[in-house]
């Protein structure tokens, strides 16, 4: 059913003439709502071709997955993530020298959006540092021998040509 214009614009005018607080009410009621996350791709910085990635293996400790979180209310996507990076596996990379990847997000069905970044690190010199709680190991394997990864980190890879899903 296609609305009349002039009643469109009647309601839009109605609509920008509420105050501020009670139009941003509305569109959050009616707008769909997403959680949003960041994701980092982490490689080693010296290992040749096809390179290896940093994965994390979290409770139950089944599959592997990459370093991810949830952002904290107004924080930047990319300090986030590296805020998480840090949390998870115990690598420092300053957020500055994250890299957006392309697709810089990715929108998942279920209602969540990952904002994507990548960093490089070497290794052999870089420590991995666990909780035991939240992430049980993390390690570096070869793109082209990965071990079992969790749904999701397996959708996301082959999004940038990497895992078992990529094109």
């Amino acid at each position: 059913m296609k609305i009349p214009r002039r009643v469109r614009g009647a309601a839009y005018r109605a609509f920008y003439n509420l105050p501020h607080p009670v139009r941003r009410g509305i569109v959050r009621m009616v707008v769909p709502k997403y959680t949003v996350g960041a994701v980092c791709l982490i490689r080693d910085a010296e290992a040749p071709e096809p390179g290896r990635l940093l994965l994390l293996r979290q409770p139950p400790g089944r599959a592997w997955g990459l370093p991810a979180g949830l952002l904290k209310k107004a924080e930047p996507p990319h300090v986030g993530a590296a805020r998480e990076l840090r949390e998870e596996s115990g690598v420092r990379i300053d957020p500055d020298d994250l890299e957006p990847a392309t697709p810089n997000a990715i929108v998942h069905a279920k209602g969540w959006v990952d904002m994507m970044f990548t960093g490089s690190v070497p290794a052999s010199t870089t420590e991995l540092i666990v909780d035991g709680g939240e992430v049980i190991e993390a390690g570096w394997f070869a793109l082209d021998d990965l071990p079992r990864l969790t749904p999701n980190t397996a959708k996301v890879l082959g999004v940038y040509g990497m895992g078992p899903h990529a094109s």
